[in-house]
């Protein structure tokens, strides 16, 4: 590269597969499923696993930050611990601040429609296949923040305030999903139907974290926060070293 030429990133974020919603749904249950793990059956406590989840998760965008590409292993490492972050940040306003579900729901609404304002506002394109300045990817990630807890509140909403269940409360989420994607086929706007489908898989996932490992009293199939973690983590480990190993050989090709 000859002196004083300009440095020019990559798309940052992967291509819109269903690779890509697979892990993203998958991320999404760990979330719910490994924060209560940390919290609850590792007995870390709300305040330890946010302050240890948020430690890493400064960590995990400061190397995200730091690549000029798509960079697999780093990108949905950043997704797993902003959506344990993002249980949590939910979890301490419900479980110690005694929020009521409406209002954070509420809230959170409010802020990821105030970051989707100010992010068409000063850059006029919302689309993920652009993501290439560091000002787009902090507004990228500061709306997957909030799509995270709002997702959370939610799906907590829906399967807990309201009463619905956790199947009650899959079906409903998988049917609004399957409903955006055939919006899209049939000619809907890709930008819109992708956020869409992007905040709503998180309640999906969570209800899904919580059918899977709730106690039957509950409602839930009794598979416990530990097992199901693992199985979902070790699929998306399989799914995203798969992706690292594709950009790596991709690098090596001679262009």
């Amino acid at each position: 590269m000859n002196p004083g030429t300009k440095i020019h990133w990559l798309n940052k974020v992967p291509e819109v597969t269903l690779a890509f919603w697979v892990i993203k749904i998958m991320s999404t249950t760990v979330g719910e499923t490994f924060a209560d793990f940390l919290a609850v059956d590792a007995g870390l406590g709300l305040g330890i696993t946010t302050a240890a989840m948020a430690g890493l998760l400064a960590i995990a965008l400061a190397l995200q930050l730091r690549t000029r590409a798509y960079t697999p292993w780093i990108y949905w490492l950043t997704v797993v611990v902003v959506s344990i972050l993002g249980t949590q940040l939910t979890d301490i306003l419900t479980d110690v601040l005694d929020v009521s579900l409406y209002l954070s729901t509420a809230v959170f609404s409010g802020l990821l429609a105030v970051n989707f304002g100010v992010w068409y506002a000063v850059e006029r394109n919302l689309s993920i296949q652009e993501i290439v300045t560091p000002r787009r990817e902090l507004f990228y990630w500061t709306t997957v923040l909030c799509t995270f807890a709002l997702g959370t509140a939610a799906g907590d909403l829906a399967t807990e305030a309201l009463s619905m269940g956790f199947t009650v409360g899959v079906g409903l989420f998988g049917v609004l999903l399957a409903g955006t994607f055939l919006a899209w086929k049939l000619g809907a706007k890709a930008v819109p139907s992708f956020w869409i489908a992007y905040i709503l898989t998180r309640p999906f996932g969570a209800s899904l974290g919580d059918l899977l490992t709730q106690a039957k009293t509950y409602g839930g199939l009794g598979m416990g926060a530990t097992w199901t973690s693992a199985i979902f983590l070790c699929v998306i480990l399989i799914l995203v070293t798969v992706a690292q190993l594709g950009v790596n050989n991709s690098q090596r090709i001679p262009q």
